[in-house]
């Protein structure tokens, strides 16, 4: 991924104010699309793969679907696809780029969009800026019926703010200590800032079997019922499997490497799960757009 100098908040938003002259601002056409944060409370617990793959899977259901490089530190999506996309972000708020032209198609139905130091900088701008910037952003969501954000690992405050704005959390721990430990950590930071309405469900990684899985998903589950008063859902688990480790090694996720290995049923039955999922309250209205809705959490959380 190319490495951008990042132009001061105040210059950009000026640029943006230059380019909107004379150009009226379409209203926002975004509607219908789901969006789903990814979340760890560590790294190493496989966040990414899973996002990888489930996405993949959707997209198996003739589902168009986008991959959100939101990971503010180690973006590693391209990584995972073996590809090195030439723009990010930050060239659409630099008004160099259209969003068409930082989208890197990566399978039939699936595209990754990388992030970059964008995702940093839209909590920057004025409003008037903001408006021109998400209306530029609505191609995402006229073409795309599900975005899936691969965030940070941990608590940052924009990992947070993509749970808050996204339709649905998936959050990820693996059966060891460190891992359920922080995961309760994102549970409790989740339910602290949105009042205990948190629509956040619970994967387990790397388990040995599905047993582990849910002694894991259960001590999770135990603690945040005994000291928050919310019994997170439990979606799912992926077992741990040597074909999945050696598709990361190889630069290309297991669902393209191999879709008829065994542990691709993991990632197939996790994308059933979150279709079935009851859709009330997710569609979006052109008032309250995912992108909208995550740019007011960001400038919340900078306050």
């Amino acid at each position: 991924m190319s490495i951008v100098s990042v132009i001061p908040a105040s210059d950009q938003a000026s640029r943006l104010r230059e380019m909107m002259k004379d150009k009226e601002i379409a209203p926002n056409r975004i509607r219908g699309m789901r969006s789903i944060a990814v979340l760890s409370g560590k790294g190493g617990v496989g966040k990414s793969n899973i996002a990888v793959n489930v996405g993949l899977a959707i997209a198996e259901r003739d589902l168009r679907v986008a991959i959100l490089d939101a990971d503010l530190g180690l973006a590693n999506i391209d990584i995972l696809f073996g590809v090195v996309p030439k723009y990010n972000l930050s060239h659409i708020l630099r008004g160099e780029k259209e969003l068409s032209d930082i989208v890197f198609k990566v399978g039939e139905n699936v595209s990754i969009i990388p992030g970059g130091s964008g995702l940093r900088e839209l909590a920057d701008l004025d409003g008037q800026s903001l408006d021109w910037v998400i209306n530029k952003l609505s191609f995402l969501e006229n073409e795309t019926d599900v975005l899936i954000m691969d965030t940070s690992a941990g608590l940052h405050r924009n990992v947070l703010a993509f749970a808050a704005a996204s339709d649905i959390s998936l959050l990820i721990t693996t059966p060891e200590p460190t891992a359920i430990k922080d995961a309760y950590s994102v549970i409790k930071s989740l339910w602290q800032i949105q009042g205990g309405d948190v629509n956040v469900k619970l994967v387990v990684n790397m388990a040995s079997d599905r047993n582990e899985a849910a002694l894991v998903a259960d001590k999770i589950i135990s603690t945040s019922e005994q000291f928050l008063g919310f019994k997170i859902p439990y979606l799912g688990y992926v077992a741990w499997d040597g074909a999945i480790s050696a598709s990361v090694k190889k630069r290309k996720p297991l669902l393209l490497e191999n879709k008829n290995a065994n542990p691709a049923r993991y990632f197939r039955e996790l994308a059933d799960k979150i279709l079935e999922l009851d859709d009330e309250g997710a569609e979006i209205n052109e008032k309250d757009s995912f992108l909208r809705r995550l740019v007011k959490q960001m400038m919340k959380a900078s306050v």
